[in-house]
């Protein structure tokens, strides 16, 4: 996807360019008094405003918990075994992966109709 737009200003700098002009306005903000630094109780709460975010989507949080649930088992699995060939079968784990955990996360029901199938065989 091609668009007849150059990069310009900022776009068009180099790196270090950017960063020079970036700092001088970091600066210019502090000595401005307008710059904002988070306090601890500022983060902590903004924190926890984002966990109660994620966690209210139960079919995610779900999702989440039975990957925990599943890398538990195969390492109690693989503790529990004595012949080293054997531990590094893993074939009952599956690995979730980042793509999987992203396209769940977008769907509206937490994406769980694909993977309770997958659970269920």
């Amino acid at each position: 996807m091609q668009n007849n737009t150059k990069n310009r200003g900022f776009a068009a700098m180099d790196r270090s360019r950017q960063r020079e002009i970036a700092r001088k306005g970091g600066k210019a903000a502090h000595q401005k008094g307008t710059a904002h630094e988070f306090t601890a109780d500022e983060a902590r709460a903004a924190g926890r405003k984002g966990g109660e975010a994620v966690s209210a989507n139960r079919g995610h949080m779900s999702h989440i918990g039975r990957i925990g649930g599943k890398k538990s088992a195969g390492r109690k699995k693989q503790s529990s075994q004595t012949s080293p060939a054997m531990a590094t079968d893993n074939s009952e784990t599956r690995e979730t992966t980042d793509t999987e955990l992203a396209t769940a996360m977008e769907q509206p029901s937490g994406g769980m109709e694909h993977h309770q199938a997958e659970d269920a065989a």
